[in-house]
């Protein structure tokens, strides 16, 4: 079963970990993530961030990024059945920062979910799959649980929170809320699967609201 989703977002954004090159997407199965796919937002250039060269030596504010803060967008209809809010979005990571970074993933994959998730939203539908949309801003998200969502709902923001090293949005499908013993579940958006480095995009849906 493959399940079909709306694109969680409006404007250019950049495909990144797609499972079109790769499964397990992220190199990993575990938390039921074989066939996430990351959605980097980019400018009209189709840069995730402005040149600068001291980002190869040092970290950078999460703001310089020209995505940070937009609007993400509930990818199905259903109910909400997990979600984080209280995460903090942490330094960006280029360069050999990164390098860095990359060293303290093992520890917060240890810590569980949330962790990795940072700020989250896991809306069931009424087939019984669970949408994960992940890495929000904090103190962004809009909905609670048991709330019922319609598609192009808004959820949250884009930020950089949980194992992230830049401003992106993570996108899986489980087949329960119970992630460390879901499986992971295919996925595709309006019936077509996006390729690692394509450049998706995406019109604005009726629901959503224009960023504040």
């Amino acid at each position: 079963m493959i399940v079909d989703l709306e694109y969680p977002f409006a404007g250019r954004w950049l495909v990144r970990n797609s499972p079109a090159n790769r499964v397990p997407s992220h190199g990993t199965a575990l938390f039921a993530s074989s066939f996430a796919i990351d959605f980097v937002p980019v400018d009209v250039a189709g840069r995730t961030a402005p040149v600068n060269t001291r980002s190869l030596f040092t970290p950078e504010p999460p703001g310089r990024f020209p995505g940070f803060g937009r609007p993400i967008l509930s990818p199905v209809a259903g109910t909400v059945v997990g979600m984080h809010d209280g995460a903090p979005d942490h330094e960006a990571y280029r360069g050999l920062p990164s390098v860095g970074y990359a060293l303290t993933q093992r520890g917060r994959a240890t810590e569980g979910w949330v962790a990795l998730a940072g700020n989250h939203v896991m809306i069931e539908t009424p087939d019984g799959v669970v949408a994960a949309v992940c890495h929000l801003q904090q103190s962004s998200v809009r909905v609670q649980l048991g709330h019922t969502v319609r598609v192009g709902e808004p959820l949250g923001r884009c930020g950089n929170s949980g194992n992230s090293t830049e401003p992106h949005v993570h996108v899986q499908a489980l087949d329960r809320a119970d992630v460390p013993n879901a499986t992971a579940v295919p996925i595709a958006f309006r019936g077509r699967l996006p390729r690692n480095g394509e450049i998706i995009d995406a019109e604005q849906t009726p629901e959503e609201e224009e960023p504040r």
